[in-house]
């Protein structure tokens, strides 16, 4: 298993244009995203990234939205994704949207995002499937210099297994998009409903929505022991008279 963090340092991906299949992508992740969004509430969502900014997140019930990059121009804050200029629990939902699989240390990024949740809050990523075949397409020669196969491709029980021990549960996840294509007809509509079954296991994006749950320390009451004041004394009381 390649080492979560790493010393090369990825020029991401600030819009899905820099990317092949990028506009199948995301339609594959807004279908899905128009169905999650609609059901989440809260205050304040806050997105990760050009590729998220570039999400329509408008049937969501959260009004104030906040999209951090550094290069995307839909953004409204300039920021570095591992230090996020606000403070601690700040967020309500948070969407990553592709963004662990360009990150040098997928851990610090998720820490740092888990940092401006609040309890409760909802965080909402994605990424590419290394087993589906659009992941597949990394070992032809060459695509490696390309996007996405230049990027990591972790897959996704890795995340939720990384998403469980920050306390997470995980509330739903899905696999999307079995024959990645430039021109989607109505062929590859059948296709993608014939092989539905298998879509689940072998779907080129994976979107994962999981809940922070944080549990409050139960304190343990101490046991007191009350000594006697007098203890009985042995032996025979004789008897007066």
């Amino acid at each position: 298993m390649k080492p979560a963090r790493i010393e090369h340092q990825f020029d991401y991906p600030y819009t899905w244009d820099q990317i092949a299949y990028g506009d199948w992508a995301r339609t594959q992740l807004q279908t899905r995203l128009d169905e999650c969004l609609p059901t989440l509430f809260g205050y304040h969502l806050l997105k990760v990234g050009g590729l998220s900014c570039e999400l329509v997140s408008e049937q969501s019930n959260i009004q104030h939205q906040v999209c951090v990059d550094k290069h995307n121009p839909m953004r409204n804050l300039t920021a570095a994704h591992y230090a996020l200029p606000f403070i601690q629990k700040s967020f309500d939902v948070c969407l990553l949207a592709h963004q662990l699989d360009y990150s040098d240390d997928p851990h610090r990024l998720l820490r740092e995002v888990d940092r401006v949740m609040i309890d409760d809050g909802c965080l909402i990523l994605s990424g590419v499937n290394p087993t589906s075949l659009l992941g597949m397409k990394k070992l032809i020669r060459g695509r490696h210099q390309r996007l996405p196969w230049g990027g990591r491709m972790f897959s996704p029980l890795r995340v939720k297994d990384w998403l469980s021990v920050m306390n997470y549960e995980i509330i739903t996840a899905h696999q999307m998009g079995l024959w990645p294509t430039q021109r989607p007809n109505a062929r590859h509509a059948w296709v993608e409903s014939s092989a539905s079954m298998i879509t689940p296991a072998l779907g080129s994006i994976y979107l994962i929505m999981a809940r922070k749950r944080s549990y409050p320390l139960k304190p343990i009451k101490p046991r007191w022991k009350l000594k006697q004041a007098v203890s009985p004394l042995g032996g025979v009381v004789p008897n007066g008279g």
